[in-house]
């Protein structure tokens, strides 16, 4: 793992943990199925004309084509469409701390369902992630949040989980930027019809919301895509997720700067623990590998 590739690490870390509070400041003043709608289908067509001016094609390979649909549908509509969704009454913290935890669910469910090997630091990784989250969502249902978007915001991270163990692997071969384009339009028309059936957009123009939607749009939704297929395919999906340890930290501290959401002693142990039990999951499997 080179510098180049750990800078990169580091500005995804980034540029994944603050979507929740760019998404947060959204949905307060708009619709959250409309906005996300909208949001893919701007982010869509700059990934493909991107891609496109790069030389790439959109002639995938038939498991590209698997990884596109399963991506966009679980990640794109499914896992941001209800965390947008939940947003509305969930702190931006809380739905960060819960989606941090996929790598987690993810090394859980390849032990129990697909009789993957973990080693002893691993299994203590995932004990010590469960303990950091129960010590955070106690103390936040006792400070009274919402039962329903904190649902939604759990539905979401299993989806993500699902389709990361659906697509391992798939995404090789080149064409990664154009592969990133069409997810985001496969999310579109989910979001799109979901849209017609349950939602009633509506927006509150402000420049807080177009700065939000802006940065939404470019930087979480399409430059972070970018960055981290590019560092799957430099040093491998093991070595990349590493990176996924510092999400609970940077999601928290983002929430916390620009929103002035609380934090409270038991909040920044429960977020040591889960940051540490991630680290410790990712580097058992990567020692195993």
């Amino acid at each position: 793992m080179d510098i180049r590739a750990i800078l990169a690490g580091l500005a995804f870390a980034m540029m994944w943990s603050s979507a929740f509070t760019s998404a947060r400041i959204i949905v307060t003043d708009a619709s959250p199925l409309a906005a996300l709608t909208l949001r893919y289908l701007i982010s869509g067509l700059l990934g493909i004309v991107i891609a496109r001016a790069m030389g790439q094609t959109w002639r995938l390979t038939p498991a590209q084509w698997r990884a596109t649909i399963i991506f966009g549908v679980l990640q794109n509509a499914v896992y941001l469409g209800l965390n947008f969704v939940a947003m509305q009454t969930v702190q931006a913290s809380v739905a960060a701390i819960i989606a941090s935890t996929m790598p987690l669910l993810v090394a859980m469910a390849g032990w129990v369902f697909l009789g993957e090997r973990l080693r002893p630091l691993g299994v203590a990784g995932l004990v010590a992630g469960l303990i950091g989250v129960g010590l955070i969502m106690g103390a936040r249902i006792t400070d009274g949040v919402d039962p329903f978007g904190l649902v939604l915001c759990c539905i979401g991270v299993i989806a993500l989980t699902v389709a990361t163990l659906s697509v391992r692997g798939a995404t090789s071969g080149g064409n990664f930027l154009m592969i990133v384009g069409l997810q985001m339009l496969v999310g579109c028309a989910a979001l799109g019809i979901a849209t017609a059936l349950f939602e009633t957009p509506s927006v509150t123009p402000s420049w807080r919301l177009l700065a939000a939607f802006a940065y939404t749009t470019v930087v979480p939704g399409l430059m972070a895509t970018f960055v981290w297929f590019w560092l799957v395919n430099r040093i491998g999906a093991t070595r990349a997720a590493t990176f996924h340890f510092l999400n609970p930290f940077f999601g928290v501290a983002v929430a916390a700067v620009l929103l002035a959401e609380p934090l409270g002693a038991q909040d920044l142990v429960g977020v040591g623990i889960i940051t540490l039990g991630i680290l410790a999951v990712q580097l058992s499997r990567q020692r195993q590998r």
